[in-house]
């Protein structure tokens, strides 16, 4: 009989709460996550849509001179078909990794690796996806999407002898990789695993490397999300998805003939469990590093508006909820992303020329905004000490950030990754591996001597 009675009991409060969850996602807008960013400057945000736009070019059966464009936005791709040194295809990579291209940036110096998107009509793309669960890979003190970084190791296998060549015969020119989507996580594994073993591509500085990722899926955990935020970005458009999907996506995949479960489940996870406590999970996976949110439109308000870059790097708060919007796929695209970024550059520079900001006062901001995004990525990691985010580590406060970081990590990651001969070529997916130990249990633990 109390049986009886406590059921309708348990029936209001499964619907209060799914009716207060449904409350706050209805209110819930794109631009309240970046309500408290700063403003990007020009000279930050003038990569993103030229990596877009490189992205792109990837869909493109032919990029050469005589055969016609069939993807191409207004203006063209703007890069020179004689400068692509490689690109590979499905029947390249056999699956293992999305198509890419490498390209010889001369107007602004740089050797760019970018990746595409996931080709829904490509099974191996989905296994590639589907290559994880929760706490599956450990890297570096936190945990990675298991199938990306395989797919950086091959990459990083069939390139790495290019890259190293372009490094050492153009020292002036940096290191970038760049992707969408699933290109995107690729591209984000690839920065961490260079960065981590820099002496196996010719001993550059750390510096000369850095990432794009547009509208990347969530693939490292926050600790390493805010600890590389100084060489990987990553750019959000507006309400998309896909960096706002905390569910794992191989859980969306297996659920997907039970979906209403899967909600009512969220539903009630988003209500009764608090933010702190996601923070403290070590296994969840974030978007990666320093983050670049595009706004165009506003709560309550119909069409679009002239797009504005906010740009943080947050520790709480890194778009914890998706948006019921409308328009949350569409501003996955990476046709959408290339274009209201442009649109944003243009009124960026466009306001500047107006201000008549003289050359030097330029460069004194360039490199105030230099100092600010340093000091911007040491709050960072003192607030995930502070909310006790696992293995988030406090900044010295010897020297600068970067030269700290990278003479704290250099010589222990020669120690742990011995240089193979020519004749023993290690390949890169062994030289992963070999960060990794068990433990008494069997389990697949990080090696105490490759820990920061």
């Amino acid at each position: 009989m109390s049986l009886a009675c406590g059921l309708p009991l348990l029936e209001c409060v499964y619907c209060l709460a799914c009716a207060r969850w449904a409350w706050k996602r209805c209110l819930h807008s794109g631009e309240v996550d970046s309500a408290t960013w700063g403003l990007a400057s020009a000279d930050d945000f003038e990569p993103v849509p030229r990596m877009c736009r490189l992205v792109m070019a990837n869909y493109e059966p032919d990029l050469s001179p005589s055969a016609p464009l069939l993807f191409a936005p207004p203006g063209g791709y703007g890069i020179d078909p004689a400068c692509v040194l490689r690109r590979r295809t499905y029947a390249d990579t056999r699956g293992r990794v999305t198509p890419y291209l490498l390209y010889l940036d001369h107007a602004h110096a740089d050797i760019v690796l970018a990746l595409r998107g996931l080709n829904l009509v490509k099974e191996s793309d989905y296994a590639l996806l589907l290559d994880n669960r929760l706490g599956k890979r450990r890297f570096d003190g936190g945990y990675v999407h298991n199938g990306l970084l395989r797919a950086a190791g091959w990459v990083l296998d069939a390139e790495c002898d290019l890259l190293r060549e372009l490094l050492e015969t153009y020292p002036d020119y940096t290191l970038t990789f760049t992707g969408h989507s699933l290109g995107a996580g690729i591209a984000a594994m690839l920065t961490m695993v260079v960065v981590l073993n820099l002496d196996k591509i010719g001993n550059i500085d750390r510096t000369r490397t850095r990432c794009y990722a547009m509208a990347p899926a969530r693939c490292m955990s926050l600790n390493l999300a805010v600890r590389y935020a100084d060489v990987i970005n990553s750019v959000v458009l507006q309400d998309d998805f896909l960096p706002r999907t905390a569910t794992p996506l191989e859980d969306i995949f297996k659920s997907i003939l039970c979906l209403p479960c899967l909600l009512g489940l969220r539903c009630l996870r988003d209500t009764c469990i608090p933010e702190d406590a996601m923070l403290k999970d070590p296994r969840r996976l974030y978007a990666p590093g320093r983050i670049y949110h595009i706004v165009e439109r506003r709560t309550c308000r119909c069409g679009r508006y002239p797009p504005v870059v906010k740009t943080a790097v947050p520790v709480d708060g890194r778009f914890e909820h998706i948006v019921l919007s409308c328009n949350a796929t569409a501003d996955h695209a990476i046709i959408w992303i290339e274009r209201e970024a442009q649109k944003a550059l243009d009124l960026m520079l466009e306001e500047e020329n107006t201000l008549a900001v003289p050359s030097e006062q330029r460069m004194e901001r360039n490199e105030t905004l230099q100092r600010e995004h340093v000091e911007e990525h040491r709050a960072a990691l003192r607030r995930a000490v502070t909310l006790s985010v696992p293995d988030g580590r406090r900044p010295s406060p010897y020297g600068t950030f970067d030269d700290v970081e990278q003479h704290r990590q250099q010589p222990e990651r020669s120690e742990s990754f011995p240089p193979a001969g020519p004749r023993q070529r290690m390949s890169w997916n062994d030289l992963i591996e070999r960060v990794f130990d068990k433990d008494e249990d069997g389990q697949i633990v990080l090696r105490s001597s490759v820990l920061l």
